[in-house]
């Protein structure tokens, strides 16, 4: 999971017209969100290296992975207008998130936790 992350960041920064153009268009400030959400990706990826860190990063990327939901959402009503290809992909991208937030959220469970529950 880490190294998706902190690849998907490094990414905002080699690729940000694709971010900008599928961000919605009442969102302001399109070049700054995305700089903040690669930066995001990649801090919250990193804080995944580490136990004392991890819980913390979990919730960081479901609080993302929330945020940003409304430019998938928007990249597949663009896809749809458009006529494009690939809207299979954007639409297979919305349930994908659900996924990642299941997969964060594995990890904002406290070290032990199974332990505690089974032995009850």
């Amino acid at each position: 999971m880490m190294l998706l992350y902190v690849a998907a960041g490094i990414n905002h920064f080699i690729n940000p017209g694709f971010y900008k153009k599928i961000m919605p268009s009442w969102l302001g400030w399109h070049a700054e969100l995305v700089f903040v959400s690669g930066l995001a990706e990649i801090l919250l990826g990193l804080l995944l290296i580490f136990p004392s860190t991890r819980r913390l990063a979990g919730w960081g990327i479901i609080l993302l992975l929330i945020a940003v939901f409304p430019a998938n959402i928007q990249m597949m009503v663009d896809y749809q207008k458009e006529n494009n290809p690939q809207l299979w992909i954007a639409i297979v991208r919305l349930p994908v998130q659900f996924l990642l937030i299941w997969w964060a959220y594995s990890f904002t469970r406290q070290p032990g936790y199974k332990e505690k529950f089974y032995k009850n």
